[in-house]
């Protein structure tokens, strides 16, 4: 058998662990059934591999099969077909034998099975007790032997197979992990695929989904528990962002399940459907013991395969989410300064030069003043916006873009700056500061209100001064358009604001 064919050989009688774990040292993809992963590894030997796979085949297949020693009929063969007596035979280099030796030898082989048998295990047992030199033995005894000895020392640790994982949702805690992720297969040559999983709930779970269900008109959000169907790309490099399939449909224990609401449509563009967790509480069978029966069914497109998990979750709120951002702690304020630093140090090869930075204590999302100022690892800028605000907005819809640079901000690389937690206790009439280049700050004043006239202060009556709070209440004087200023100090007469 050539080496190739022993190889091949090797391959197919290994497991879909060994298959996975040759792939990796491989460098291909890992997912997939059995036969796919055979044929896989086929075809690349087919086209040639380095030597160093060929080594790991043989390694896995070692470590598949393990040959802890020899046994003794593989050992009394491997002597019979050495000795003597057989050599002279084959080779006719001896000389003939004499008659009294052709008789010593008729005798020996009159003599009885059985006493052969037990000179054969007499020699092997002599053979086991004496040792002996690896240059006496044949050259497939020694080759068996360096087998044993390698499969003898210590392999090293296989990684376990990469396993497909789910970001987190900053508002859902996981409780259970009821269906890890499973890949879906889809058939060849069918535009429309179909694929079922089922699953049975414990006893703990159901308890917790109906003990949640209950307390659901007591107002207590802190308690609610779902079952989260969560689709996603098979994917191993890093972890994956809830993808749908497209045109999904689900189909639990008989009945179709929404998906959740699409956004609206442009003119002659398909409809698009957020790619969320998928609420399927309401149609499970909350009872221990009973299988929930999960279909969905999607189109097929080239080169993508998707995973679908199912997870029971419990539900978080902004104030949650808050006071855990708080306990991770204030960043020093050290980091700040040195990044204002950076941003204001000079270049020679530059004739134009930053000497200052103005930064804004209003919140760029609630144009209030800052209250818990905070901003992503991932932003470069020095502008915080509130956390309050910022968490309270992707409560209601999930975006998590900064407000500055309009970059992912997820809730994992929020931080709170300690720069500007220092700067909101001690400036307290100032609404923006400026940096300078050695990380120094100072409050830049507000603007100075202009003195009514004493003409536009006589003809605003008791009732003018209603109106101007109202228009004030509203949103702005609609004559100087400033927002957050009353309307009575913008120096315009009544007649301007009728």
């Amino acid at each position: 058998m050539s080496d190739l064919a022993e190889l091949k050989h090797m391959v197919m009688t290994f497991r879909i662990t060994e298959l996975q774990v040759l792939l990796g040292f491989m460098g291909q993809s890992r997912t997939g059934r059995k036969r796919a992963l055979q044929t896989a590894v086929l075809q690349a030997l087919e086209m040639g591999c380095t030597p160093a796979i060929h080594f790991k085949i043989r390694e896995l297949h070692r470590h598949r099969y393990p040959r802890n020693m020899l046994t003794a009929i593989d050992v009394s063969s491997a002597l019979s077909s050495s000795s003597p007596l057989n050599a002279g035979a084959v080779s006719g280099s001896d000389p003939p034998l004499s008659p009294t030796q052709l008789h010593q030898s008729s005798n020996q082989q009159q003599t009885s099975p059985s006493h052969r048998i037990s000179d054969s295990f007499q020699s092997v047992c002599e053979l086991e007790a004496e040792p002996v030199s690896q240059s006496k033995l044949p050259l497939n005894l020694k080759s068996s032997m360096q087998d044993d000895e390698l499969s003898r020392q210590p392999l090293l640790p296989q990684v376990a197979p990469p396993v497909v994982t789910l970001v987190n949702l900053p508002f859902y805690d996981i409780v259970n992990e009821i269906v890890q992720p499973t890949s879906l297969d889809s058939k060849k040559n069918q535009q429309v695929q179909e694929a079922s999983l089922a699953f049975i709930l414990t006893p703990q779970q159901v308890s917790q989904i109906i003990y949640a269900r209950d307390l659901m008109p007591c107002s207590r959000p802190d308690c609610l528990s779902f079952v989260h169907l969560r689709f996603c790309l098979s994917e191993t490099s890093c972890a994956q962002v809830d993808h749908h399939p497209p045109n999904l449909t689900i189909k639990v224990n008989g009945k179709f399940c929404p998906l959740p609401g699409s956004f609206p449509p442009k003119i002659a563009t398909e409809i698009k459907k957020p790619s969320q967790p998928i609420d399927v509480t309401s149609y499970m069978r909350l009872v221990p013991s009973v299988t929930n029966l999960v279909t969905v069914c999607w189109m097929a497109e080239s080169c993508r395969s998707y995973s679908m998990a199912v997870h029971l979750v419990k539900r978080l709120y902004s104030p949650l989410l808050l006071s855990r951002l708080k306990s991770k702690g204030i960043r020093n304020a050290d980091h700040s300064k040195a990044l204002i630093k950076e941003k204001l140090k000079a270049d020679p090869e530059s004739e134009v030069a930053t000497t200052s930075l103005r930064v804004s204590l209003l919140c760029p999302l609630g144009k209030m003043r800052l209250v818990v100022p905070c901003r992503a690892f991932t932003c470069t800028h020095l502008q915080c916006f509130d956390a309050e605000l910022y968490l309270q907005m992707n409560e209601r819809k999930a975006t998590w873009n900064c407000p500055v640079c309009n970059q992912q901000a997820p809730y994992e690389s929020l931080f709170i700056d300690g720069l500007f937690v220092y700067i909101l206790k001690a400036c307290l009439n100032a609404d923006e500061i400026q940096f300078d280049q050695d990380g120094n700050w100072r409050p830049k004043p507000k603007m100075a209100i202009e003195a009514l006239s004493s003409a536009a202060v006589s003809c605003l009556s008791p009732d003018a001064l209603v109106f101007q709070g109202k228009a004030w209440i509203d949103g702005g004087c609609p004559v100087c358009s400033w927002l957050w200023r009353p309307a009575l100090l913008c120096g315009q007469p009544r007649k301007g604001h009728s």
